[in-house]
């Protein structure tokens, strides 16, 4: 392996190899490693401060009910089957790290939080395949202010063409690495755009996330232009989410549809307890899956974004849709709207899988679906049928996470402490801004 890797190397002529991790700030962090020293760090990783898994979005200083300090450390494994060199930026190469302690998968680790919740749903004989559909903005400085790079209307074609060189050099980045492009378009939002990746196995689909994030960006600056994640830019424009598609699998076989005549265009058994677990849990999965102070802003009632805890076949108004196909079998899969970028990809999917598998295990029955936006409902009807507005802020996400008994089990005691710990200390410090102050700090976060 060692001479295959220095050979691959020499090829592509890697001078330093980037080893990343995604803190529970949700930040994307790497250290890299000069290839001269392949030896040494090849299978040890390099280290970091286990304080790393405590700090804030807004400095690097840790979150002090974190259980973490200055004394103690982790190690940063790479895991050489997901190393790519970086088409935008020669001589570098990526791969991803496992955070290893005394020799053993450290229980703060995102990717290992998710590797083991992939292995809880194996003991059910499920396979989980997913895929992140992200939006963003390319933006450029225009008399000191952060302005849109185009000011277009969804799916226009001149925007198409406007920024063919960018897109084209994103999707030809992503298909160097491996990552398959499904499909792309211009979003509502002046600037805005949005790739759709191929759905794959669950931790695969979690690192494309984080290779995408950082490919859309280095790519734009090779373009003269700024790209974010962050879910609410500008107060006049449409937010930017990351919808989370998942299916279930046993044996090669897709268990989402509905397998009897009668059944035809509705969800298996398994599939609606699976999806009725997700729902039940929402509200305290929301503090992983839309974690920013931000997040927020993006999630009002008529914006498309789900702000209220339902499901429907074809709503883009409720948390959960359920697309269907032209054509059998429907429906293949469903989708979590109330999602974003600023998430960290291992949690925010390893959580909904630890919720899924909580409603097949609890035999949870799915509520009916809502064929219309929940925002035009009655208020006394959405309380008839069980439709709740979902968490408006990060403190109340914060609240229902810190008790709910199953995702903290899922999630371990330290990983949990460090997490709540930081999205608390997140909450208190900036709960108070405006949105021209967090777009400030967070713009280049996400």
């Amino acid at each position: 392996m060692n001479s295959e890797l220095r050979q691959t190397l020499e090829q592509q002529n890697i001078r330093f190899v980037r080893i990343l991790w995604c803190d529970n700030a949700n930040v994307i962090r790497a250290k890299a490693f000069h290839t001269g020293f392949l030896a040494e760090h090849q299978e040890q990783g390099i280290s970091i401060s286990i304080a790393q898994q405590a700090i804030p979005v807004m400095y690097d200083a840790v979150a002090p009910e974190s259980g973490l300090g200055p004394v103690g450390e982790a190690w940063l494994v790479p895991d050489w089957s997901t190393f790519n060199a970086l088409p935008y930026a020669p001589g570098h190469a990526r791969v991803m790290g496992d955070m290893i302690r005394s020799g053993e998968p450290w229980d703060l680790c995102p990717r290992s939080f998710l590797k083991r919740m992939i292995a809880e749903a194996e003991t059910e004989d499920l396979q989980i395949l997913a895929a992140f559909e992200n939006e963003f903005y390319l933006l450029r400085t225009l008399a000191g202010a952060i302005v849109p790079a185009d000011d277009t209307v969804f799916a226009s074609t001149l925007a198409m063409d406007l920024n063919q060189p960018v897109i084209d050099g994103i999707s030809e980045a992503l298909l160097a690495q491996r990552i398959l492009v499904e499909r792309y378009y211009p979003e509502s939002g002046g600037g805005q755009h949005e790739f759709a990746i191929r759905y794959t196995q669950a931790l695969q689909a979690a690192d494309w996330q984080i290779a995408l994030r950082e490919t859309v960006r280095g790519v734009a600056l090779r373009h003269q232009l700024r790209a974010s994640f962050l879910p609410k830019i500008f107060a006049n424009q449409a937010g930017s989410g990351c919808h989370l598609h998942l299916s279930l699998w046993r044996q090669g076989k897709n268990l989402m549809p509905g397998t009897s005549h009668e059944a035809e265009g509705e969800l298996s058994p398994i599939a609606q307890s699976f999806t009725a677990g997700i729902l039940y849990h929402l509200p305290a999965l929301m503090a992983l899956t839309t974690p920013s102070i931000n997040s927020y802003r993006r999630l009002q009632p008529h914006f498309w974004s789900g702000a209220f805890r339902c499901w429907g076949v074809d709503n883009r108004e409720a948390a959960l849709r359920v697309p269907s196909n032209p054509s059998p079998p429907s429906p293949t899969h469903i989708e979590l709207r109330t999602v974003d970028a600023s998430s960290n990809p291992y949690l925010a999917l390893g959580a909904v899988i630890a919720a899924g598998l909580d409603g097949i295990r609890q035999k949870m029955d799915l509520s009916e679906s809502v064929t219309l936006d929940p925002a035009n409902l009655p208020v006394g009807d959405r309380q008839q049928r069980g439709i709740d507005r979902l968490p408006e802020n990060l403190g109340e996400a914060i609240a229902y996470l810190s008790c709910n008994k199953t995702l903290l089990h899922a999630l371990g005691k330290n990983l949990a402490q460090a997490f709540l710990s930081v999205r608390k200390m997140e909450w208190e410090a900036l709960k108070g801004l405006t949105l021209e102050e967090e777009v400030k700090l967070l713009l280049e976060r996400y």
